[in-house]
């Protein structure tokens, strides 16, 4: 073999392992991609267009006033929740009406949506499980309770399908902690039998949307507490509701008995047990202790814990510890509750203004604070 051969024969096996490296490289590219989207980093923004209507605007880092849904995307997050109510007649807010915009606002920004059925008129949470008015009269026969959560959740799925809304991601009530669907006593001991009745019935209705449309949709059952969620699901898996793909849990970690630093093992034997995805779908911590309008804040001096201070670095603090805390137990999830529910023009039941302006994502001037920073996936 002449020298000359040989160099050619080098040339070209140098030439195609070059080529091999950049095709390797490119599919390690997609695969940092594709894995940007295993862990969510959402937002609740079932407030925004009420805000928006009470004067409220949002504006960027650089102070300029942007669409908060652009500003939510363009910072990191990939999720948006937002609530449903079956008929508020108390505000003309997180009713079917609304949630459409909200959904077609999120998606105009890419990001995926997890609609939450609180299955009531009113706030659903682990206090009370209101069923809604237009069900009272079958309270009792369930059956056809069955078929009402069936049918309306059915429903609505596939009216914000034709509209090319339908959601990624469907959580079968909010906070259920007590028995769906109760009349007056939301005390109710639980009945099983009945609740697990109720909750298969709204998981069939997403089911079989998904399985209609050929369109995959997960299902997500919501627990406040971490140590709620321990023997809830225990229970629910004994009564047969074990089809969902997510366990979602609120985690305030004043009204949980579990901290930051203690609280990993409990989501991770959640996930191991279960054999299911995990998201805390509610959180959040003030960056103030100052309330600047006449509705209380909800968050104040008991919801601050020990190692965060109640400044805009203690709050990113709390949401890069929270984040590497979920991911350290295998979870794939963390959403903001209304980090845009900013002080405004209108009033609540219990006052005017937001009773959340102090842990907001945004500060008193509508600019996004050091916590917003938690999207960002440098973090």
């Amino acid at each position: 073999m002449t020298k000359i051969k040989l160099f050619l024969i080098l040339l070209i096996v140098f030439a195609y392992s070059c080529s091999n490296e950049k095709e390797i490289s490119k599919d390690e590219e997609l695969t940092v991609i594709e894995n940007s989207e295993a862990f969510y980093l959402g937002a609740d923004l079932s407030y925004v267009n009420e805000m928006e209507n009470c004067g409220v605007s949002y504006k960027n880092k650089e102070g300029k006033t942007e669409d908060v849904f652009n500003i939510f995307a363009d910072g990191g997050s990939n999720l948006v929740r937002v609530r449903l109510w079956h008929n508020p007649t108390w505000t003309n807010y997180s009713n079917y009406q609304d949630i459409e915009k909200t959904i077609q606002r999120a998606k105009n920004t890419n990001s995926k949506v997890l609609l939450d059925f609180h299955y009531s008129d009113d706030w659903a949470d682990p206090e009370k499980q209101e069923i809604p008015k237009a069900w009272l009269p079958v309270v009792d026969n369930l059956p056809i309770l069955g078929d009402s959560i069936y049918n309306y959740t059915y429903a609505v799925l596939e009216k914000l399908s034709r509209k090319n809304l339908l959601p990624e991601m469907v959580q079968v009530g909010n906070e259920i902690n007590l028995m769906i669907l109760q009349k007056d006593n939301n005390a109710n001991p639980m009945e099983w039998s009945r609740n697990s009745f109720l909750l298969n019935k709204g998981i069939k209705a997403v089911r079989d949307v998904s399985k209609n449309l050929n369109k995959s949709i997960e299902i997500m059952l919501h627990i406040a507490q971490p140590e709620n969620g321990i023997w809830w699901f225990k229970e629910a898996k004994e009564n047969g509701v074990t089809d969902f793909d997510w366990i979602g849990l609120s985690y305030y970690p004043n009204w949980s008995q579990y901290t930051i630093q203690n609280v990993s093992p409990v989501l991770k034997s959640l996930i191991d047990t279960y054999n299911k995805k995990l998201m805390i779908v509610e959180t959040a911590y003030p960056f103030s202790l100052l309330d600047v309008d006449a509705a209380n804040n909800i968050l104040g001096t008991d919801a601050l814990i020990s190692g965060y201070e109640a400044t805009q670095a203690g709050q990113l603090k709390y949401l890069l510890d929270l984040k590497q805390t979920i991911k350290s137990a295998g979870g794939s999830g963390l959403i903001y509750w209304e980090p845009a529910w900013l002080s405004n023009n209108c009033a609540t039941r219990w006052g005017q203004g937001s009773h959340w302006d102090n842990a907001t994502l945004f500060d008193n001037n509508a600019k996004p604070t050091l916590g917003f920073d938690f999207y960002n996936t440098t973090h």
